[in-house]
């Protein structure tokens, strides 16, 4: 499929010429350069503002169309079980971030990424920021014991699937190449 092949960066011009200073080849090959403006994955939304706007948009239609989750008699239970998604979900994001920054390569998609990070959470997830990200939306409308931003998580999974994990998965493919498809094939998207 056209949309799934990674896009080459940028080029480097190659020269090949005979032993005896005959013929010369001349071809482009793909390369990625560090200091390149478009080493980049290409993503043009703040992830966690897309988490934002769902638990916004959630809770705007909670207000006129109150919908709980539970009936009032569960709603200590629920709560209680927001907060240790929470606490999780701030948990799983803020170590594969400390995790970022301990191997010098910033989370922002608009940045070069210039090491693949395989350890600590990313050994059971490719994507613990956006997974606690979304556990984080999940506690909140579980504190909040509220159906629409619960709900609100579904398009905004796809939105983040398809604008943004799309995008640097085909970034890192282009970037890291067999150790990036590699891990792809050990380690599941979600979980």
């Amino acid at each position: 499929m056209e949309a799934d092949r990674p896009r080459v960066l940028s080029c480097v011009d190659v020269t090949l010429t005979q032993a005896d200073g005959g013929s010369r080849a001349r071809f482009r090959e793909p390369a990625m350069s560090d200091d390149s403006p478009t080493d980049h994955a290409g993503v043009r939304i703040f992830p966690p503002a897309i988490f934002i706007g769902g638990l916004v948009i959630g809770y705007a239609l909670e207000w006129p169309w109150p919908f709980p989750i539970v009936p009032p008699s569960w709603s200590l239970v629920i709560r209680l079980a927001g907060v240790a998604l929470l606490g999780l979900g701030l948990w799983v994001m803020l170590s594969a971030l400390f995790l970022f920054r301990r191997r010098g390569t910033p989370p922002e998609p608009w940045e070069p990424t210039t090491t693949l990070v395989l350890d600590g959470p990313y050994r059971f997830t490719r994507n613990p920021m956006y997974l606690g990200m979304a556990l984080v939306l999940g506690g909140f409308a579980l504190v909040g014991n509220a159906l629409w931003p619960l709900l609100a998580i579904v398009p905004v999974i796809w939105v983040v699937r398809t604008q943004v994990i799309a995008k640097e998965e085909r970034y890192l493919a282009a970037k890291f190449g067999d150790a990036y498809r590699d891990f792809t094939t050990r380690v599941r998207r979600w979980f």
